[in-house]
């Protein structure tokens, strides 16, 4: 006997011992009664579930017949297996069969409990039911790499590999020469050096990689607008459950499997599942499969979510991805290059350093049986110390309203040399409002619906309420409307309600759309064909920039209804109207209509009736002209590219600084149809005097940055459209808007502002010259330590036969060079000052002849102290040959902490300005001095040490400090501006 209890629909027969509650039994007729039948079915069906699973001791399985469902009825979607699993197969295999057996979208909304206007109901009960019965709209991710990952990472290290060898050798050699009490020392040493080298690089590693992880988290948090209960909202797309109806419009990205309810000229783009560049046009009846990770590439409309994450194609692919975040950066295979040069170099001397001691052994000159020592630890920690930097300056840029999502943008902006922005939303406020308008030739003031014909005013609800891609909301009769949408369509719908008192329930109800033109950036317009039910007249409305709908037009209305002829003195009459509006920043938008015979969907484009024009109105950012006198100070130069028309554009540009009105001559401003025309050359001539380009297509601003980087410029673009991906792909670095954005403009770019504001781009920008000047900082410091530990053991072996550094007090150098000093010189925040010097651009040495003047005298400072200390310290100080060495190896360590002193400012002499903001950098100074004591005075057989007195340890401390004085007096002396290098260029050649 089955012991599933089934919901069946109409037609379905009983099998012996099921439990059946049918569907078609409700009494139908009216609808109180209906809806308590729908209750009542719900509940016993939970009852009789739940006996069951008592009997039998096992989960039941409910299954949802969709078939002949009642679309009136609400169904409980309650843990549904076989009906559901067709569901989510239909949109997968996108079976068009399988759609129309389920009788349509409108059947399987009711089995979902969806109304396809209202959406579901959205409550929290509701919302908790279907995430229990259908799963969440995420997928399963790969576990985060473990720690244990990272320190098998550091292990395969060559330099370590080396040194765990070397350890090795030496523990054995020790132990068989002074016995196990004894002879580990040497050996045990290197191997605790290596381990704690270890341990600290898997530890920074890890901790960058569980920082890229939460950053990951926020940049797949993506917002898409919903119908919960009559009322579109936006939510997290991880919000997302079964049942759901999803507003989709272009540039977004399809957020779970689901199928076409409503809309009009929807395409998507599969290529990210099917690999197909073609566009998918989504229709009722041919193709109403939408699937997740698609996006919109034209047209709007709505979406039923049928199923979402691991039960989506996407879920499962996603699911199966390793997201590897530890990516090179073109900074870091540079870094990499130097690291390895540094290595050769290193490399070299080691092996003559040993082949000189083998030389003095053989020859009864040395009196170490043992040369594994002299292998010199090479510090490697230029990439660390640029993983570091790059990773504090992602999570302390996301505080500044930025979001980074490619390392090697950080470094990029700050060789930006221009950028190219937007203007709506970026340098304006995106806050549009109708501040005029004009019906025909004649400016409306006062009442508008009662200063125009009745005709006219339900003309203009129909274009304003039937061709809009935005949406009002009243929760009741009593409540203010809430309008959502894009900023302008939002300003245009709130002024026709308010001012033209629309009523848009009643249109929608009143009006059937017949075919829609979605607006684009091409067309700069968009059109609608409307047919009143009760009427046979068929209406075309257009809505556009001003300038275009006009040319379309050859008739207009006055305000008492009559249409006049609309001959060119009056066309020439009405465009000075709108250059007027546009010089006084007002984008403007008109309207225009025709009655036509026969629907088609190819709309009438001439011959049209003009309605009128309203100016919207987005006032500058409060803070913009600041941030864009900075960028003019740190030699950036700033280009607006908008779609606005020539008017608009210049006198935003005049607002915010972008136009000097007493330097303009004219040649900065260009409209994108005349910056194509130019031939190339004529282009590469005009190009850096133009600072505003207006009426501008996508294609246009790609072909501006192309032309930019042609010359040779570091070219940032701001973007929000998906018509802005090859822009943003095309720049050094794209910047795309967080809350204007789409998904598409998002997933093309390196960074993210979250608060669509110009001056965010300026803290990057800062931010970006900051990361380079830490690293260029973190290069000084370590190469100074590099060449004088070099120097120092090879003189020594040479000269003396013996080295003054071992391994293991190498391996401490390193410890305190590579890590704790890439996280000393890595958390500078960003100082006014950056922005007082020119880009950097493509050109500029990674390692400057600033910093090739510092390191030379302060390496060279190092190396003569030692020496002397190497070969006079023990007549100097009358001490023994432990003491000396102990004394050398001191003054080193200290001479590099006093040295972290002078890397933080590379040019100025105070290198103590703003030195108590940045906290780390003090304790990690002052960790490195107690460690430092710790070696020397605890750790003597550790360390190969011995303990100092006060005397000794002020002595060690006066030689490292003078490196002060001798920092400012290095930094009086003035460099050529030509790099070192190419001074070795020109006379090879």
């Amino acid at each position: 006997m089955s012991s599933k209890p089934r919901l069946r629909g109409p037609g379905s027969s009983r099998e012996s011992g099921e439990v059946v509650l049918e569907v078609s039994s409700l009494n139908l007729g009216e609808p109180r009664k209906r809806w308590r039948s729908a209750f009542i079915a719900i509940y016993c069906t939970r009852a009789l579930r739940s006996v069951v699973r008592e009997i039998v001791c096992r989960p039941a399985e409910t299954v949802i017949n969709l078939k002949g469902i009642d679309k009136n009825v609400s169904i409980d979607p309650s843990f549904a297996s076989d009906d559901t699993k067709k569901l989510i197969n239909m949109v997968k295999e996108k079976n068009l069969d399988a759609f129309h057996e389920l009788e349509g979208v409108d059947r399987i909304a009711a089995a979902l409990m969806t109304n396809p206007e209202t959406g579901i109901r959205g409550d929290d009960e509701d919302l908790k039911r279907r995430r229990e019965a259908f799963g969440i709209n995420n997928y399963h991710r790969r576990p985060p790499k473990s720690f244990f990952y990272f320190v098998v990472g550091s292990l395969k290290d060559p330099t370590i590999l080396i040194l765990l060898v070397c350890a090795s050798l030496s523990l054995a050699f020790g132990i068989k020469e002074e016995g196990p009490r004894e002879g580990w020392y040497d050996g045990g040493s290197i191997f605790i050096a290596v381990f704690m080298v270890v341990i600290v690089s898997a530890v920074t590693n890890f901790r960058q990689s569980r920082q890229f992880n939460e950053l990951s988290k926020v940049s797949n948090n993506i917002q898409i607008d919903v119908v919960r209960n009559g009322r579109r909202q936006r939510i997290s797309i991880f919000d997302i459950v079964v049942g759901d109806v999803v507003c989709l419009k272009i540039g977004d990205q399809i957020p779970a499997d689901g199928i076409f309810l409503d809309g009009h000229s929807l395409q998507v783009d599969e290529s990210s599942m099917t690999g197909e560049s073609d566009h998918v046009e989504i229709n009722k009846d041919v193709h109403p499969f939408l699937v997740s990770g698609a996006k919109v590439v034209d047209g709007y409309g709505q979406m039923l979510v049928t199923s979402v994450g691991m039960n989506t194609s996407w879920g499962e692919m996603m699911s199966s991805i390793s997201h590897d975040n530890n990516e090179q950066t073109p900074l870091q295979v540079r870094l990499n290059k130097l690291t390895s040069a540094i290595g050769k170099v290193g490399s070299v001397v080691a092996l003559s350093v040993l082949l000189v001691l083998l030389v003095r052994y053989f020859t009864g000159n040395t009196v170490d049986e043992n040369g594994n020592r002299q292998y010199n630890a090479i510090p490697e920690g230029l990439p660390l110390a640029v993983t570091l930097t790059l990773a504090y300056s992602m999570k302390r840029m996301m505080a500044d309203q930025a979001m980074v999502r490619r390392l090697s943008a950080c470094e990029t902006m700050g060789s930006a040399t221009i950028i190219c922005t937007d203007k709506t939303g970026t340098l304006t406020m995106n806050q549009m409002k109708v501040t005029d308008f004009k019906l025909g030739k004649e400016a409306i003031l006062g009442n508008i619906a009662s200063a125009i014909h009745p005709n006219i005013l339900e003309l203009f609800h129909q274009g304003v309420a039937l061709n809009t891609t935005a949406s009002v909301y009243k929760a009741d009769s009593a409540s203010e409307p809430e309008f959502s949408g894009s900023p302008t369509e939002k300003a245009i719908l709130s002024w026709a309600v308010q001012e033209l008192n629309l009523d848009m329930t009643k249109m929608k109800q009143s009006y059937d759309i017949l075919h829609v033109e979605t607006f684009n950036s091409q067309k700069k317009r968009s059109g609608a064909l409307v047919k009143k039910k009760s009427e046979e007249t068929i209406h075309v409305h257009w809505k556009g920039a001003a300038e275009i709908i006009l040319r379309m037009c050859s008739r207009y209305y006055d305000k008492s209804g009559v249409v006049k002829t609309l001959n060119k003195p009056e066309q020439e009459g009405v465009m000075h109207q709108i250059e007027g509006m546009a010089s006084q920043a007002l984008r403007c938008i008109a309207f225009a209509h025709s009655p036509v015979e026969v629907a088609h969907q190819n709309l009438v484009e001439d011959n049209l009736i003009f309605l009128g024009v309203v100016g919207l109105k987005d006032p500058c950012r409060p803070s913009v002209k600041e941030a864009i006198d900075l960028c003019r100070k740190a030699g950036v130069q700033i280009k607006m590219i908008t779609g606005d028309n020539i008017l608009t554009a210049r006198a935003i540009a005049l607002e915010c600084g972008i136009l000097d009105p007493a330097k303009s001559t004219g040649k900065e401003m260009v409209e994108g149809v005349e910056f194509r025309s130019y031939s190339e050359e004529e282009r590469m001539t005009k190009i850096d005097n133009i600072k505003v380009m207006a009426r501008s297509s996508p294609s246009d601003k790609l072909l501006m940055i192309q032309s930019l980087k042609k010359k040779g410029e570091v070219v940032a673009v701001t973007g929000d459209g998906t018509n802005d991906a090859p822009a943003l792909k095309e720049a050094n670095v794209g910047l795309a808007m967080g809350i204007q954005g789409t998904e598409v403009a998002k997933e093309s770019s390196d960074i993210v502002i979250l608060d669509d504001n110009f001056k965010s781009v300026v803290s990057i920008l800062k931010w970006g010259r900051c990361v380079y000047n830490n690293i260029q900082k973190f290069i000084q410091f370590q190469l100074t330590v590099n060449v004088a530990a070099l120097v120092i053991n090879f003189v020594a072996a040479c000269s003396a036969g013996e080295v003054p550094l071992t391994a293991v007090q190498l391996l401490w150098v390193n410890l305190i060079m590579d890590t704790l000093g890439a996280l000393a010189l890595a958390t500078d925040r960003p100082t006014d000052e950056l922005m007082d010097r020119p880009p950097i651009g493509w050109k500029e040495p990674l390692v400057t002849n600033v910093m090739w003047r510092n390191l030379i005298f302060q390496a060279l400072y190092q190396i003569i102290v030692l020496l002397t200390l190497q070969f006079k310290g023990r007549s100097i100080f009358k001490v023994r040959e432990l003491v000396k060495n102990t004394i050398i190896f001191n003054t080193f360590v200290l001479c590099q902490v006093f040295n972290e002193f002078n890397a933080r400012k590379l040019e100025r002499k105070n290198v103590f300005q703003g030195i108590l903001k940045n906290r780390l950098f003090l304790s990690i100074v002052a960790a490195t001095i107690i460690l430092q004591v710790l070696m020397v005075e605890l750790l003597r057989k550790f360390a190969d040490t011995e303990r100092l007195n006060w005397m000794q340890w002020g002595i060690c401390t006066i030689l490292a400090s003078l490196s002060w004085p001798l920092a400012w007096v290095v930094k009086c002396i003035p460099v050529p501006k030509t790099p070192f290098l190419n001074y070795l260029k020109w006379k090879r050649s």
